[in-house]
């Protein structure tokens, strides 16, 4: 199951009957076609439990009936589209949600009531997810969530209400409409505390903290391997010197201080300048050890 389900599993379980919640989904989502009998609405979906839930939505806030129809989607993927139909009292329920100028073209944004309320707003943003939000899986660790608008209006308007929740929202044109998006992980954490997605938001939390302990271990891991391979490359060309010197001059030749040095490389070549230093007869520190050491070398290079 993709995150951008299971949130909207999480939002369809919440028991909360919000006319602006269903104004969202019906401006995203609906068409109006006429017929003899007057007008009629329809409201269509992939997902079947959000056709139902706008199905219990419309019975539970208008009393009407709407009836459910399905077809298969003729691209590769093939998915059902679920169509949420209703025939009674289109006009007053179009009335009543303020969706009327919205669906004759005359008003594309969202309503200001909307906008001017933080309740509102959260119900009015929970619906809007529903019918067309996303969000990238947070595993892949490149996060996004989006939400698609038909006219730039209503995504500029979507971004503006946001923002009013502290929420760093942009828009950007795609093809057919415009996308109000999100790119912080914490932007995207606090959406889902908005419209109410408790559990989906510490879900992402803990696939975000996970993701970023396993890169600091990498990056450790890295630092450390990198420092190992520097270790070992300079012992190996210190032990080369040292051979030089035996076979040229003799180790007996070095001052004394440099022949414990070069004893102790040659015989425990994985040690760490510290381990060298720690394992002399008279103390030293690191700086001494590597000092000792750049002598031995420049007596080998000049021979």
């Amino acid at each position: 199951m993709s995150f951008t389900i299971k949130v909207k599993e999480e939002l369809l379980q919440l028991d909360q009957a919000d006319k602006r919640e269903l104004s969202a989904i019906i401006k995203m989502s609906g068409s109006l076609s006429l017929t003899g009998q007057g007008l009629n609405l329809s409201i269509t979906s992939e997902n079947a439990k959000i056709a139902r839930h706008i199905y219990e939505l419309l019975e539970t806030l208008y009393q009407v009936a709407p009836e459910i129809k399905y077809h298969q989607k003729t691209n590769l993927r093939k998915n059902r589209v679920y169509t949420v139909f209703v025939a009674d009292n289109v006009e007053e329920i179009l009335s009543d949600l303020k969706l009327a100028d919205s669906f004759f073209g005359i008003e594309t944004g969202i309503e200001e009531g909307v906008l001017n309320d933080d309740e509102a707003g959260r119900a009015y943003l929970r619906g809007a997810f529903l019918a067309t939000g996303t969000i990238r899986d947070p595993e892949s660790g490149k996060y996004q969530l989006e939400i698609f608008s038909v006219y730039q209006d209503h995504a500029e308007d979507l971004a503006n209400l946001m923002r009013k929740f502290m929420l760093d929202a942009k828009i950007i044109e795609h093809k057919n409409g415009v996308v109000t998006y999100l790119q912080k992980a914490e932007d995207i954490m606090d959406f889902l505390i908005v419209i109410g997605a408790m559990d989906c938001k510490e879900e992402f939390e803990e696939i975000k903290i996970m993701r970023e302990t396993r890169n600091d271990l990498n990056r450790a891991n890295n630092v450390e391997t990198a420092n190992i391979t520097k270790t070992i490359t300079a012992s190996m060309k210190t032990i080369n010197n040292i051979i030089k010197i035996m076979d040229t001059v003799g180790l007996e030749t070095l001052p004394l201080e440099l022949q414990q040095i070069a004893q102790v490389r040659i015989a425990h070549p994985d040690y760490s300048i510290q381990q060298i230093a720690n394992s002399l007869d008279t103390p030293l520190t690191k700086s001494g050890v590597n000092h000792r050491l750049r002598k031995i070398n420049k007596i080998a290079e000049e021979l």
